[in-house]
Formats: C-alpha cells, sequence, structure tokens
C-alpha cells in the first residue's frame, strides 16, 4: 500500500506495461465484433481449462486489440508480441518478464524459474501474438515449454495466414518439431472472416460500422468504409480527422 515506494521511472514502466493512455485524446471504445467475441471466448476457454489454440486469419480484424483488451482484464494472463521477440532466450525471458519471474540470470536459470513458476499460479494463460516471426530455435523451445507447463496453462497462438503457411510448410517438409507443436496447440486452425471475397467484404463493412458507432463517428458507416477500405485502423485516424475539420 506504499505507493511512495514507487519512483518515477518505475510508474511509467508500469504504465508502459498497461499501455496506460497518458494523453488527453479521447478514450478509444471496444466495439465487441464479432471477431472480439469469438477470440475473447477462445481465450477464455484456453485460460480456464488450460489447453491452447491457433488463431490464424487475415491482418487488421482486430486480432490484437481483443488480445490486449483480455490480457488487461484478466489475472495471470499476459500478452507477447513475438516480432520483438525473435529467438529462443529473448522469447524465454520475455515471458519470464512479463510473468514477473527473474529474468536477467543465466538463460537455463530462467528457464527452470518460469517453468516452475508458471505450474505454481492459477491458470495462467500466454498469447503469442505474431508468432510466425519467431525463429526455428524458439518454435522449439515452445514445444519444450508447453510440455514441461501442460496441464498447468493455457497458450493461444495468433497470426495472419504466412503463420499457417510456415506451419504447413514446415510440416509437409517434415522437419522437426512443427508436427509436435500444430498437434499441442490444437491441431486446427481457428479462423473468424469469412472465406469468399464478397462474403469477406460485407464482413468487414460490419466490422467498420460497428466501431464507428460505438466510437460516435458522425461520418456515415458507408463513408468511414469507403475512406478507410476496410481497414480498422485507419477508423480511428478518419475520426480524429473529421472532428478536426
Amino acid at each position: 500500500g506504499d505507493f511512495d515506494a514507487l519512483g518515477d521511472k518505475a510508474w511509467i514502466s508500469v504504465a508502459r506495461r498497461l499501455e496506460v493512455d497518458l494523453s488527453q485524446a479521447k478514450k478509444w471504445i471496444t466495439a465487441e465484433t464479432p471477431v472480439f467475441k469469438m477470440i475473447y471466448k477462445q481465450l477464455e476457454t484456453c485460460q480456464a481449462l488450460s489447453v491452447s489454440g491457433i488463431m490464424c486469419d487475415i491482418a487488421d480484424i482486430g486480432k490484437t486489440h481483443t488480445a490486449k483488451i483480455y490480457t488487461r482484464k484478466n489475472k495471470n494472463c499476459i500478452y507477447i508480441d513475438c516480432s520483438q521477440v525473435k529467438t529462443k532466450q529473448k522469447l524465454i525471458k520475455r515471458i519470464a518478464k512479463e510473468l514477473g519471474v527473474d529474468y536477467q540470470g543465466k538463460y537455463l536459470d530462467v528457464y527452470e524459474d518460469l517453468v516452475y513458476y508458471i505450474r505454481t499460479i492459477q491458470n495462467p494463460l500466454i498469447i503469442l501474438d505474431e508468432a510466425g516471426d519467431v525463429d526455428y530455435g524458439a518454435f522449439l523451445e515452445l514445444k519444450a515449454m508447453w510440455n514441461a507447463t501442460e496441464g498447468y496453462c493455457g497458450w493461444y497462438m495468433m497470426g495472419a495466414d504466412g503463420l499457417k503457411k510456415k506451419l504447413n510448410s514446415n510440416i509437409d517438409k517434415k522437419k522437426v518439431g512443427y508436427t509436435e507443436i500444430f498437434s499441442r496447440y490444437g491441431a486446427k486452425y481457428q479462423r473468424a472472416t469469412p472465406a469468399g471475397n464478397h462474403e469477406l467484404q460485407d464482413f468487414k463493412k460490419t466490422l467498420v460500422a460497428q466501431i464507428s458507432k460505438a466510437n460516435k463517428s458522425e461520418l456515415s458507416s458507408s463513408m468511414m468504409y469507403s475512406r478507410t477500405g476496410g481497414s480498422l485502423r485507419r477508423i480511428k485516424t478518419q475520426i480524429r480527422k473529421h472532428n478536426i475539420a
């Protein structure tokens, strides 16, 4: 309860990790789109039952945003951007850091302490975003960690179509470890969007409309879709530009 014990640097670090918005910008409202509901429910299941899953879908539909919202709201859940920690040591040490385990010692000690800690806390969940970016050694280490924490930890791997292509290609080549990784993560690619081009376009229009409405955009949903091309990342920019104008 002694908040003064933390210096400014420590508070800034905590705010960064929790993605606290220190600006005066209007708070962004999360719309519970079909993508949000599907991924959020899957994350709940993985954490509650200590099971694993793979979400492979097109980019810019809200996968990352959903995972970050879930992480903020649920205890013992961490989010890892694998594009920032592509090697085995960087990945495992980042997982340890996010869970509050000492990550600055020898790698073997960090790994063993991390496994021990995961097996002692209640229903941990580790979300691996941009998972297709990690190198081969990191994939093998994820398999090893899954084995060491089986039944104690939920894992959720996310990526765009490139992740699916990478896994399938290496499975077809019978490269050691990939078949086992795919099996351990549920042996099934989850997808939120429809496959057909026309259906996908209608689906994106629905996402754009829901997010625009939640954030009280003065632009019509059709105008917003036209200006963003269906990109969810561009909605916030368009709302701000319209408000300034």
